[in-house]
Formats: structure tokens, sequence, C-alpha cells
């Protein structure tokens, strides 16, 4: 099926033509007719895995994953991260008989409201990829050095002992972290060392959720979404060989991947 090697064997249009002998265009209208893998609804109680996967700016897609099954339940193009369309998606999942017993996400405040009502879980991976980017990799003052040592613990601790690693990082930088100065504008004033300040305040808003795995054992919740990250990054690397496809296409070959 010209479907299932475009996709699947990574063939690409210009393959599939000199293969069968036939133009590109006749290639491309048999792949754009073809039909979808059906994709069959099993509702029952989940631990839902929810994250957006973005291609440039304005165009991602939004994806709800079962963590225990492997199979991704609903996908749904957007424009942007919004706390609306994670809502919209629950709503849908819980109106087809789903219910979440538990969340993992990737630690926007505001998504994370969505789900009060259940144990969230922010992936581990995703909240020391933040620190990196306010810290970077190799920070240079001792201050920063020390947080990320802190930060890069996390995986090995629990709630208590990174709360008192994170009070005992503070009591020690305060003063350090109420150094002002004045803007480039020179017009007003604002903390020096504001990157500092925003990973410590990231990791201490955070710390609640961070080790939502550990209360809730019997749920078995894992403490990343690299579960859903793998499928984005298989679907990207498939995706990858069909250059310059157009938005219907693209989304076709979405569908067919996540459904898998």
């Amino acid at each position: 099926m010209l479907w299932h090697q475009y996709i699947w064997h990574r063939q690409t249009v210009e393959q599939l033509a000199i293969k069968y002998h036939k133009s590109e265009k006749w290639i491309r209208y048999q792949l754009d007719k073809a039909p979808l893998t059906k994709f069959h609804l099993h509702p029952q109680p989940v631990t839902g895995i929810a994250d957006i996967t973005f291609w440039g700016r304005g165009y991602g897609v939004l994806v709800f994953r079962c963590q225990d099954l492997k199979k991704n339940l609903y996908w749904t193009e957007v424009t942007s991260e919004t706390a609306a369309a994670y809502l919209e998606a629950r709503q849908i999942l819980e109106e087809l008989g789903y219910t979440f017993e538990a969340m993992i996400l990737d630690g926007r405040k505001g998504i994370r409201e969505v789900f009060t009502d259940i144990p969230v879980q922010i992936c581990h991976f995703h909240q020391l990829a933040a620190i990196k980017r306010y810290l970077t990799s190799r920070p240079k003052l001792q201050a920063g050095i020390e947080l990320r040592a802190v930060a890069k613990a996390l995986p090995k601790l629990n709630e208590k002992l990174l709360s008192q690693a994170l009070d005992e990082w503070h009591t020690k930088w305060q003063e350090f972290l109420k150094e002002r100065t004045y803007s480039e504008d020179r017009k007003h004033w604002q903390y020096t060392h504001r990157r500092i300040r925003a990973a410590y305040r990231s990791l201490k808003t955070n710390l609640p959720y961070l080790y939502t795995y550990q209360k809730y054992p019997n749920l078995k919740i894992a403490n990343t979404t690299n579960s859903l990250d793998g499928s984005f990054s298989h679907l990207k690397d498939l995706l990858r060989l069909h250059r310059g496809l157009k938005r219907q296409r693209r989304w076709r070959i979405i569908q067919e991947v996540l459904a898998k």
C-alpha cells in the first residue's frame, strides 16, 4: 500500500513514482485519498500524559496519552499552548467515558490548574530543562553553580529533602538575591540576578508537584513525560523526510502516526 510505504518505509513521492512508474501527481492523489488507520477507543480509568509539540511558530499538536497502555488517546491541532485546549481535550475524553486518576504535565502553571482535582506530576526532564534555560549548563556565579547542583539532584531526592536543600541555599544567598541595579535605561531599579531568582522560584513553585509519583505509589505514576516525548520524536523523524508538505497532508501523516 502506497500510504504505508510513504510513512513507515520512509519512501518519498519521487521514489514511489519511480517504483510504480507513475507521475508524482498521481502518487500524491493516491496518498491523499488513502484511508487513515481506524482508532479504537476503550474508555477506562487512566494515568494521562499531556503535552504539545510545535513545528515552528503557530502550529502545534496537543496529545493526551495513556501512560500504562502507551497509547495516544486524543490529538488536535493548536496554534499555541493554552489551558483552554487542555480543558477541551479532557472534557472530550471524559465524555467518551475516560476518567483521569492522575496527570503528568510539563509544568506550566495555567495548564496544571485544569487538573486541580487529581494528582499532578510535573515532568523532571522539563523542570531540569527550565533550570538550564535560566542558569545555562555552566553558570558563572557561585550561587548559580550551587543552585544548579541542587536541581540536578532532583530525581534522587524527595519533597522534604529538596525543600531543605532549597531553604539552605536561599538562606545562604538571600542577601545576594536582593541586590539591585539600574535598568539599562537608567529609569528604574531591577534585581541584578533575575535569572537565578527565576530558577529558584521555578523550583519552589513546582516543588509540591515534583514528587507526586512518590505520594501515590499505587498509581505507578512516571516522573517524566518521556513516553510522550518519544512519540513526538518519532513523529518528527518521520515527517522530516517529507519536507514542504501542505498542512492538510502533514496533518494526515500526524494522525496516522499518532494512531499507531
